[in-house]
């Protein structure tokens, strides 16, 4: 097959992918699409790591060095907004996030390994179900990934569309950001709207804390100390003409410094308490951490530039970290590695990731196949 018609190959699994969305720990077909390919070239494979991860095996040569690539397989709860040929078929589940192009670039180069690679060691492709805020990477973890598939190092990219095509980024230290959610339940006492004296109003409460909760990036954090705080729900009452009983409020904060987010935790529950009190409410806070922040570790990061560098297959740019998140965080914790933030960026549109009319770039996917062919030959290069 020529270069052509395997890239063309390699657009059809995509958008076939991007036709059939599921979402975290529900990837079963797509789990049997990988697993049916993988198996098809030959590759060892094992399915049902954290449900519906997949891990396919494949080794050459004498070496015990072993890396492992990681790609996420899960799409999102959003409705696709684009009418491209190949949008998904699934009402309110969408590849938003490009997903299906990381699952495609990371099999085309398992292909390309098991039928063209000249390595010696031993690659475990790891395709891992829900990164979108279920953690699906802290699963594999517990369940024991790096136990049954141990390895030297581990890698993943993002497509980034804020970044031209050519181009990419891999950190020195921090990439994304750790976060967490909140909800705040404020409990008041419900009455009639035209006579509010009678009641203790969870909706005043309830905007009191909002407005309070930006004082805490603002001025409990220092300046130079990177940190989010955002309010992204707000629920409460059915009628125009009754104060409610509750109120609730939803967020999500950002941090790298773990002194940083403990603060922030701690400001959280004694401003809601203290703030719903003022107005005779009472406050609820359920905090629940999430992601830890993805830290690269600097000799990974500096092996990714210099194989790039010598394969001249992407320029690698300097970059500000991201507040979002990442749960290839849970990866990094365990074993060194390293995460690149992909070039993906189309020319005269920028949807942006998690948009409805986000569409992965399939421009990018071979340079996005021999990243991980460069990585692979160098990493485990025959001695």
């Amino acid at each position: 097959m020529n270069p052509v018609d395997r890239f063309e190959e390699v657009v059809r699994w995509r958008h076939h992918l991007h036709r059939h969305p599921e979402l975290g720990f529900q990837e079963r077909e797509t789990s049997a699409f990988i697993a049916q390919k993988l198996t098809g070239w030959g590759l060892a494979v094992q399915t049902g790591l954290a449900g519906t991860g997949v891990v396919g095996t494949l080794s050459r040569g004498s070496s015990r060095r072993t890396i492992g690539i990681r790609a996420d397989i899960d799409a999102l709860p959003i409705l696709e907004a684009s009418d491209i040929s190949h949008r998904s078929s699934r009402s309110g589940i969408m590849h938003a996030c490009g997903h299906d192009g990381h699952t495609a670039m990371l099999l085309a180069a398992a292909r390309e390994c098991a039928t063209h690679g000249q390595f010696d060691g031993t690659v475990h492709f790891i395709f891992q179900p829900a990164e979108e805020n279920e953690g699906g990477a802290r699963a594999m973890v517990e369940q024991g990934l790096f136990q049954q598939f141990p390895v030297d190092a581990v890698y993943a990219l993002h497509n980034w569309p804020a970044l031209s095509i050519g181009t990419c980024v891999v950190r020195d230290d921090a990439m994304m950001a750790a976060f967490a959610t909140f909800e705040i339940k404020v409990q008041g006492k419900g009455a009639h709207g035209g006579m509010p004296h009678e009641g203790h109003d969870p909706v005043v409460a309830a905007s009191q804390i909002v407005c309070a909760l930006q004082t805490i990036a603002s001025r409990n954090v220092a300046p130079l100390e990177a940190s989010v705080v955002t309010v992204t729900q707000v629920h409460a009452g059915d009628a125009w003409n009754v104060i409610p009983e509750t109120g609730i409020i939803r967020g999500t904060t950002r941090w790298f410094d773990s002194g940083v987010g403990e603060l922030i935790e701690r400001r959280i529950g004694k401003i809601a308490a203290r703030v719903a009190e003022a107005f005779d409410c009472t406050a609820e806070i359920a905090y629940t951490h999430r992601y830890p922040a993805t830290i690269n570790h600097k000799p990974c990061a500096e092996f990714v530039r210099s194989v790039l560098d010598e394969k001249r297959i992407l320029a690698c740019q300097d970059a500000k970290p991201s507040m979002a998140a990442e749960d290839f965080a849970f990866m990094l914790r365990e074993v060194p590695g390293a995460y690149v933030w992909l070039g993906a960026g189309k020319p005269g549109e920028n949807p942006g990731l998690h948009s409805p009319y986000f569409d992965f770039n399939d421009d990018v996917i071979p340079l996005g196949i021999e990243l991980w062919e460069a990585v692979i030959s160098s990493a485990l290069r025959p001695e």
